[in-house]
């Protein structure tokens, strides 16, 4: 009988390829980064994984998570020549912490609900902060972040009662920013405080959409991509149609082009 391929022995080739990268006879570029100059590069495989899984297919997936991983293991082993912590610490920290936190599947503990585990799961989290929110990154891109305030928040007990009351909220802040934005207009030169009004109201706005997407179960973060990629598809299509007619661009011809584009892509 043929004996089972060693399935870590993938992972050690590559632990053992990134410390040559980094060795004294490595890559010039691989030995110069750090902790902060990666840290770009770690946001961008990120989003490109996410980009594979929206496109589909699985080559392209498999190829950005080896990407993704590079940016674990290169973090890990500059750790590991500044005698820190290595691969296996933070391979084993994530297997305790995992364990930690299901003892519905490791420890026995019976769980009746998915609101019991989410309960449960929060707890357990919360035995190591201070606040509800200490575990949201500041570094995330801010509708993400105010998405995960938001639930960690309602997670804690401050929450709204029911769905109405969020979009009376909504409608209240959108009152309140058309306000500001007609304060600003009517302020010679725009004025510093009516901007900074303006800016405050739209925040609100924005955050008041995010309980909403919440409580709808809708990731705001996708939902406005899809929004974009839409926008961007039917512009681009009036785009085409203007070069093939060889028009002026005026602003009714936009608007015609846009109802065309509309019917062309919808929703």
């Amino acid at each position: 009988m043929a004996e089972s391929p060693d399935r870590t022995e993938p992972l050690a080739r590559l632990l053992e390829v990134m410390a040559a990268l980094r060795g004294e006879e490595g890559c010039p570029w691989d030995r110069r980064q750090t902790h902060g100059s990666l840290a770009p590069y770690l946001i961008e495989e990120a989003y490109e994984v996410v980009d594979a899984i929206e496109r589909g297919g699985d080559g392209a997936l498999r190829e950005e998570l080896g990407d993704l991983l590079l940016q674990v293991v290169f973090h890990a082993q500059i750790a590991t020549e500044e005698g820190r912590f290595d691969f296996h610490d933070v391979a084993e920290a994530l297997a305790t912490k995992l364990v930690d936190r299901h003892p519905h599947v490791f420890a026995g503990l019976r769980v009746d609900s998915p609101h019991e585990l989410r309960r449960m799961w929060h707890d357990r989290k919360m035995k190591h902060r201070r606040s509800a929110v200490d575990g949201v990154p500041r570094a995330l891109p801010a509708l993400q972040r105010a998405a995960k305030v938001s639930r960690a928040a309602a997670q804690a007990g401050f929450e709204w009662r029911r769905m109405g009351e969020i979009l009376d909220k909504t409608r209240e802040e959108l009152d309140e920013f058309a306000q500001a934005v007609q304060e600003r207009e009517s302020t010679p030169e725009g004025g510093t405080q009516a901007a900074e009004r303006a800016e405050g109201e739209l925040g609100d706005l924005l955050f008041a959409l995010v309980q909403v997407a919440r409580w709808q179960r809708i990731d705001p973060e996708s939902a406005l991509r899809k929004a974009t990629a839409k926008f961007t598809a039917r512009f681009q299509w009036m785009e085409e149609r203007l070069r093939d007619e060889g028009r002026e661009t005026i602003p009714e011809r936009w608007e015609a082009l846009w109802a065309e584009a509309k019917a062309a892509i919808p929703e």
